[in-house]
């Protein structure tokens, strides 16, 4: 459709709204003629956040181009960090970029300006980007690379699989157990599960040692199935449990955070997203965004059943 038609269905959306979250490449709504400023005019408690990839400015290289959330990860330093020892760089699915340092990042900046508007009535424009966001959560990282903790290459180290009693082992039956008994009450429970001596084991923190150790540990695991190491793990203070697969997690749901004087959502199951169709329902998601659906307000191309956007919008 027309930029105008664009502008119009934007500002109606706005006039109505207290937040508008923008996902789009910078610039993109202020070529429509509704980006913050704009829409700010007209309702000064509006919320505009921006939520970029890149950092959007001129202080990245990357500001411009296009990226998935592995080109996030890369760029802001803490795919470094994940992989087996003298193995490529694994990326943690699309979790820490887009979820953590993109999505819920940006959720904080809105909660900020959602207090900031609670005292003052006024709105203000949120940017945040997953290079950044994803940056900001490895800063313990970051601030560990000049201890032991964390001085050796990947893999090698307190808490990237180096040390034997911060690791996961496979099992009898092909499953895993996640091991963190970092504490020495916990790497002695840990030892007793296991069957062995602490005297004829190195000393814990020897990371001489923690090579061989682990080859120790790697042999027991193997000697029993998961469900056998839980009926040793599952009830004592060890920092000992099993890898479960994500039809396995303990039930039921529970919502993101409880508090204690708001009506909390019931999450008792989660079901599969649903996969959109071309050609369906796209009609009442907009009506349910923008009221009433008609040709001067937004257009809808026959064919692919898609909005139709201006060639220069690059939405």
């Amino acid at each position: 459709m027309k930029s105008d038609s664009s502008k119009k269905a934007f500002i109606r959306l706005a006039d109505v709204a207290d937040i508008v979250i923008d996902p789009f490449r910078p610039g993109v709504m202020d070529r429509l003629g509704a980006g913050p400023k704009v829409l700010g005019e007209r309702n000064p408690r509006l919320i505009y956040a921006h939520i970029y990839g890149f950092r959007p400015d001129s202080s990245s290289v990357y500001a411009d181009r296009a990226g998935h959330d592995i080109n996030y990860l890369a760029v802001s330093g803490a795919l470094s960090l994940f992989g087996r020892k003298d193995e490529i760089p694994a990326p943690p699915a699309n979790i820490l970029g887009d979820f953590a340092g993109g999505g819920l990042t940006c959720v904080v900046g809105i909660l900020l300006a959602v207090i900031h508007r609670s005292l003052t009535g006024r709105g203000q424009v949120v940017s945040a980007n997953m290079v950044d966001g994803t940056s900001y959560l490895a800063t313990f990282a970051r601030q560990q690379l000049c201890t032991p903790n964390w001085n050796q290459p990947r893999g090698e180290n307190l808490l990237d699989g180096g040390a034997p009693f911060y690791e996961v082992y496979q099992t009898l039956d092909g499953r895993y157990m996640a091991v963190g008994s970092q504490e020495s009450k916990f790497y002695q429970l840990l030892l007793d599960g296991l069957g062995l001596d602490a005297g004829e084991l190195p000393e814990q923190w020897d990371q001489a040692s923690w090579p061989m150790v682990k080859q120790i540990f790697r042999g027991k695991f193997k000697t029993k199935t998961q469900a056998a190491w839980r009926r040793i793990f599952d009830h004592n203070d060890s920092c000992v449990t099993p890898v479960l697969r994500m039809a396995e997690i303990e039930k039921p749901l529970q919502p993101l955070v409880v508090l204690s004087e708001f009506s909390n959502p019931q999450v008792e199951s989660q079901e599969e997203f649903p996969l959109l169709e071309k050609g369906r329902d796209g009609e009442k998601v907009l009506a349910d965004w923008l009221g009433t659906i008609g040709d001067k307000e937004l257009g809808i191309d026959q064919r692919s059943r898609i909005l139709l956007c201006s060639p220069n919008a690059k939405l």
